[in-house]
């Protein structure tokens, strides 16, 4: 405008500017950058022939760990891929650094768990500030009936009463200095008695979780036990003796021990298994009269019994079924519960149920009675026992709900309907996808901690009386006003109970009806949640989950990111993640196709997508992903699959089926390699891993697997989707799988710069740090946004 109004007022600088212009060249555009260039790893062919078959593999010297020569060429691959993915993605580094601005302000920076009671003491862990890693602490509830966690008093010192009130137990910033300054626990168990903490730790330099024994009083080490290789511990004897299970060098769970607290004399061998197919694994009661022993194998299952009182009195079977069955034993006053999907009769079971026979019974075998009459309609997902009450996670249909029931059972009727025993249905938020049973360390206690996950809520930790029916949100993150709320004690959550609690009685199956949706945190008002049933190959409906942000949902224009999983009878995660906000914030889908193979749906379900069925998980998922589009819920071409570990097998079979159907694929260590994995496994496999994919043995399996493996099915001279691997520096993920997926995937398709192919390297701590798991889903987030505007 400035220049406009200069030529107006002087005419006569008009012709001047116009003499300038003859004589003016103009500059030469900047051509673009040309798009950098994928690695190309070096091919060196190997020919392999199992049953009628032969194949050959140009990259399988990726996974020679034992030549050196090839890990060096892997190295020197590895540093070229991680520079790849750094300059396609470049051009979001400021994207980045705003969704990990955004993710990093919806963490729950806890400064505390929230504390469990047990006996007369709360324990819980929390993070002093400045440091990497918590400490764990406990507090007497009687001094403390008015502890809120993220307040005062500071480091555990009342300044009213002038008593310090908390007793650290366990700084694992100091086990992280014992540990090459890397603190990963597995198990944590306090003795009944108090008096001991047993744990085990993760020792980075051999690879297996190291077993010690803390003397709570003195905070000094136990000489004894200081076992390595541990896999599963448990208390008798009152806490004067610990068992422990130790693995072999395949990491097989084979021997059980017993160690006698404060003695002197060597740990007593109470069992080895010497069969390498047969797992061996223990728990106490959870009034710790007994501790079971399970072995079990593809062949069959057993529960042997341990009198806690005296462990080196010997063991007895109690059970032992055909086939790899899920067997789990609770005592309750002078009863055994067995809580099991083993077959019945021979006949295979879809889902788990609940037997019961006095301890003291004599007949050989056990004779064991249903407590349930079978009921597929009400399916009995989980159980959890108190002195008082049986807690129920319920299943009808595809929706879980919660129930309790008082003890001691009638032991005249024989099995009834759930009905029967007028069963308290305790109160849900809406959309609750999955119901977890918190430690429940304190038997003698009628408060039962759950956590509860919904795909609109974040998780909420919820102590339910089963006395009184009086239910508190003990920790949740508020999305609204971004903070977390951790409450503990009466004075505390007086005010809470008397908003969020129902104490109404509901003597009958009647529906309990779900509480104002704004006592529990939820976002409904703001995401919408739909369920569908989408019809898949072969009739069957799949569960099809959708959550979007209603402000900015329109009809066929949203992006959309499809997860699965479909694997080992897992239910696939739908809980709310703080990071997805990102992209529903952004207009994007996010969806949850429940295929065949995963959990929810009963042992058939299970079973009917996997071995030879796998097939079945990969239809499914493909049906949801064309449904999204029919549909008009998502873009034709902006769907994006998401994948973790099987889940991530899951979705490159899908692109291998129809490369067409996806923009875009996030893969998290995923398993691409199925073939050779299960062929030549470079790290163990359990019988779990090959009845869940098959043995390469069997030549049904073995069809089957060639016919769904990611890497051994890559179509040739098309188009794939941009593809976002995630793997890690330790071989414990197996990072050559996804490195041969990758370059054969670019060998084999055509190159296109906006449909890149990258390999992202992380460090095997991510779980363990929230700020790198920020970093980590920004780039994920905005590797799906690029591709999807490009």
């Amino acid at each position: 405008m400035r220049h406009l109004a200069t030529s107006i007022l002087h005419p006569h600088n008009h012709r001047r500017a116009l003499i300038h212009l003859r004589h003016y060249k103009p500059q030469k555009t900047a051509t673009a950058p040309a798009p950098p260039s994928p690695p190309k790893p070096p091919k060196k062919p190997q020919s392999f022939t199992f049953h009628d078959h032969t194949w050959e593999d140009p990259y399988s010297w990726m996974s020679n760990l034992n030549d050196k020569v090839a890990m060096r060429h892997m190295d020197m691959c590895m540093e070229q891929e991680e520079k790849y993915t750094e300059a396609v993605l470049s051009d979001t580094e400021r994207l980045q650094s705003k969704l990990q601005s955004e993710m990093a302000s919806r963490l729950a920076f806890d400064l505390s768990t929230p504390p469990l009671r047990w006996g007369p003491w709360l324990y819980y862990r929390r993070v002093e500030e400045g440091k990497q890693y918590p400490v764990l602490c406990r507090r007497l509830a009687s001094l403390n009936e008015e502890f809120i966690s993220h307040k005062s008093p500071a480091a555990g010192f009342d300044f009213t009463s002038g008593k310090k009130i908390e007793q650290k137990l366990l700084d694992y910033n100091k086990e992280a200095a014992r540990f090459g300054g890397y603190a990963y626990e597995e198990l944590s168990e306090v003795s009944p008695d108090h008096r001991f903490l047993a744990y085990t730790m993760y020792d980075k330099d051999n690879d297996y979780f190291m077993l010690s024994v803390r003397n709570l009083n003195s905070g000094s080490l136990c000489s004894k036990p200081q076992a390595v290789r541990v896999s599963n511990i448990s208390w008798a004897k009152d806490g004067q003796a610990l068992l422990y299970v130790v693995t072999d060098h395949n990491k097989r769970p084979y021997r059980i021990y017993c160690s006698i607290i404060g003695s002197t004399d060597e740990d007593v061998l109470l069992l080895e298994e010497p069969d390498e197919n047969v797992y061996v694994n223990i728990r106490h009661t959870k009034d710790f009269h007994f501790v079971s022993v399970n072995t079990f194998s593809t062949k069959s299952s057993k529960v042997f019994l341990i009198n806690a009182a005296n462990p080196l009195s010997g063991m007895i079977l109690v059970c032992d079924c055909d086939g790899l069955a899920h067997c789990i034993i609770e005592h309750h006053q002078g009863y055994l519960y067995l809580f099991t999907d083993a077959a019945k009769e021979g006949r295979v079971v879809d889902n788990h149920y609940l037997l019961r026979s006095p301890v003291d019974a004599s007949s050989s075998p056990r004779i064991w009675e249903s407590v349930f009459t079978d009921n597929k309609d009400m399916v009995v997902e989980d159980v959890d026992f108190c002195k008082t009450h049986l807690a129920l996670i319920i299943r009808e249909g595809w929706k879980f709900r919660l129930c309790s029931v008082a003890l001691p059972l009638s032991v005249s009727k024989g099995p009834v309907h759930l009905k029967e025993l007028h069963p308290y249905f305790l109160p849900l938020p809406k959309h609750v996808s999955q119901i977890s049973p918190g430690p429940n360390y304190d038997y003698y206690s009628s408060t039962m901690r759950f956590s509860l996950s919904s795909p609109v809520m974040p998780d909420a930790v919820v102590d339910y009386d089963l006395s009184n029916g009086k239910w508190n949100i003990i920790q949740q993150q508020n999305m609204l006003h971004e903070r977390t709320r951790v409450l503990y004690g009466t004075a505390s959550s007086e005010k809470i109970i008397e908003k969020y609690s129902n104490i109404k009685s509901c003597d009958s199956m009647n529906d309990v009806k779900y509480e104002d949706d704004n006592l529990w945190n939820d976002l409904s008002e703001f995401y919408a949640c739909e369920h569908y049933d989408v019809s898949s190959y072969d009739g069957i409906l799949v569960p099809l989950t959708i959550v979007y942000s209603r402000k900015y949902k329109q009809e066929n224009q949203n992006p959309g990111l499809l997860h699965g999983h479909g694997a080992y009878g897992e239910l696939l995660d739908k809980r709310w993640r703080s990071e997805l906000k990102s992209l529903l914030d952004r207009g994007w889908i996010v969806a949850y196709a429940d295929v065949r193979g995963g959990g929810g749906g009963g042992k058939k379900w299970h079973h009917d997508g996997r071995r030879t069925n796998k097939k079945n998980s990969i239809e499914d998922y493909i049906s949801c992903a064309k449904f999204l589009i029919e549909k008009e819920i998502v873009h034709e071409n902006k769907l994006a699959g998401w994948g973790y570990s099987a889940g991530g097998l899951l979705v490159a079979s899908a692109i291998n089926c129809h490369p067409d159907l996806f923009r875009a694929a996030v893969l998290k260590v995923p398993f691409l390699d199925a073939t050779n994995t299960l062929l030549y496994p470079i790290l163990p496999l359990t019988a779990a891993d090959y009845e869940e994919f098959g043995y390469p043995g069997d030549i049904d399996d073995f069809h089957a697997i060639r016919n769904y493996s990611p890497y051994d099915n890559i179509q040739k001279d098309v188009l794939y989707p941009a593809v976002l691997i995630t793997s890690s520096f330790s071989t414990s993920f197996g990072v050559w799988e996804a490195a041969k997926w990758v370059a054969r995937v670019r060998e084999s398709t055509f190159n296109d710069p906006k449909r890149p192919i990258l390999l992202n390297l992380t460090t095997d701590i991510v779980e363990e740090n929230k700020y790198l798991q920020c970093k980590e889903s920004a780039l994920e987030t905005a590797f799906l946004l690029k591709m999807m505007e490009s």
